[in-house]
């Protein structure tokens, strides 16, 4: 069986691919699969789906709701539940199942070594394959629940930080001119986030568009000084002065572009 919560959450059976229509229940099963083989107290759970709002019913509900999912994730060829009762609460058993969200953190982990060996192209297929698991925002909807939230903002970290050392894996191989409308859409995407200019400014130069890329840099400083009332990073500020002076390694790649 496999789960996935990189988009609107789905189990995918022998029988086909299931989606959980009550909302509630969705967000007992994501809690359990964002610590997987951990016991998840009743009282978390508890706090989880309904926050400060949960009924005198609640312990009764979520009873309910674990019978639910039990008979959701059953299976013809197995008589066990991966939901199992542990004390104080309850944790999901991955077993020989698989999680799209740990898919992703073991590519782009892989992606990481092969930099550091300098296999830029191992890295690169790696990263693509790791970004590809993603089908939008996790669980396709803004968490709610604390645990989900928090999981959600630091997966958010780890796909941004997979984004950028694609992106130099990219730069490495010489691929600078195809990753110029990838990079604007990025930017549009993460107004904010100072590497993207960085990485488009080096893009640009190396495909012979100086002022572009200095006119990127005047975005960057324009936006972050109205948006945020700071300047642009150090990178940021050592790209475009080499830009400026015309620095030879701002040129070098592995491979022709």
């Amino acid at each position: 069986m496999r789960y996935e919560i990189l988009g609107p959450l789905r189990v995918t059976k022998e029988d086909g691919t299931c989606f959980i229509s009550a909302p509630k229940m969705e967000t007992l099963l994501a809690t359990l699969l964002v610590r997987p083989n951990e016991v998840v107290s009743a009282d978390q759970l508890i706090s989880e789906i309904w926050g400060a709002a949960a009924p005198r019913s609640a312990n009764a509900g979520i009873h309910v709701m674990v019978s639910n999912l039990r008979k959701f994730l059953a299976r013809p060829d197995r008589t066990d539940s991966p939901i199992v009762t542990r004390a104080p609460g309850y944790l999901l058993d991955l077993g020989d199942d698989t999680l799209d969200a740990h898919d992703f953190l073991d590519l782009a982990a892989r992606g990481h070594e092969h930099v550091r060996l300098k296999k830029y192209a191992e890295a690169v297929a790696c990263f693509d394959r790791a970004l590809g698991l993603w089908r939008g925002q996790l669980l396709g909807r803004p968490p709610a629940s604390p645990m989900i939230v928090w999981y959600d903002t630091w997966l958010a970290e780890q796909r941004l930080g997979c984004l950028e050392a694609n992106l130099e894996a990219e730069l490495e191989l010489g691929r600078h001119r195809r990753l110029v409308p990838r990079l604007y859409s990025l930017i549009t995407e993460h107004p904010l986030h100072e590497p993207f200019y960085r990485h488009l400014m080096v893009a640009l130069y190396r495909a012979e568009r100086v002022a572009d890329a200095l006119d990127v840099y005047r975005t960057a400083r324009t936006r972050l000084r109205d948006e945020l009332g700071l300047e642009p990073c150090r990178s940021l500020q050592d790209t475009q002065r080499a830009i400026l002076v015309g620095d030879r390694r701002m040129g070098l790649v592995r491979l022709a572009g």
